[in-house]
């Protein structure tokens, strides 16, 4: 009798950032992120030079979670959700820890996209969602055997999610998605008339 498994399966976490415990307002990590950006002035040259659409402080705030409290109070939620997920990723930490490396601030414009990439020499990525207007872009993931199908053909449209060569995922306010730091990924064109806003980070291993 014929049998068909799937192998090396990619893990996707998506959870609300409350179950564990209270999470930070949804409306003041709005205004925090806001405010942040109009006084960030080297974070704003920062996308400028870069031709970053909308701002970002990946660049120029590295310490969001010690200047503000309300950073400090939602990485101590994150912290517990990349725990549930470190368990069912069944890592072997070898006496190490998997822990914050940095966290930023994601304002995407109408109009503006976040273009196809990785976050090298990280572990455990992520984002949780500030807002979410109606018609913002959902984050889209790309299989990651890709790059070795060559030849073979493209999948059906209705082929189920595990065989998809994309997966799109749209989140709601206060949802936090987890993946593999390794697992390529981007935001489409961001098609509401008002602001996407997102808080993004990566874990280490150390």
């Amino acid at each position: 009798m014929s049998q068909i498994e799937s192998l090396f399966v990619t893990r996707l976490y998506r959870a609300a950032l409350s179950e564990f415990g209270k999470a930070p307002d949804a409306g003041e990590l709005e205004t925090s992120c806001l405010v942040i950006a109009e006084d960030d002035e080297a974070g704003q040259t920062w996308c400028e030079e870069n031709d970053y659409p909308g701002y970002t402080s990946y660049a120029s705030l590295d310490d969001l979670a010690w200047r503000f409290p309300i950073f400090k109070d939602l990485v101590k939620v994150l912290d517990k959700h990349v725990a549930a997920f470190v368990k069912d990723l069944e890592f072997d930490l070898d006496d190490k820890k998997i822990k914050l490396d940095n966290l930023w601030i994601n304002i995407l414009p109408p109009g503006g996209i976040h273009t196809s990439h990785i976050h090298p020499h990280s572990v455990i990525s992520g984002t949780t969602y500030v807002t979410m207007p109606e018609g913002a872009s959902a984050i889209k993931y790309e299989d990651p055997r890709l790059p070795m199908m060559m030849a073979a053909p493209g999948r059906r449209t209705d082929a189920r999610a595990d065989l998809r060569s994309f997966i799109y995922v749209a989140p709601k306010v206060g949802d936090v998605l987890l993946w593999e730091s390794w697992l390529r990924h981007e935001v489409p064109l961001n098609m509401a008339d008002q602001e996407r806003i997102s808080v993004s980070f990566n874990y280490s291993w150390d």
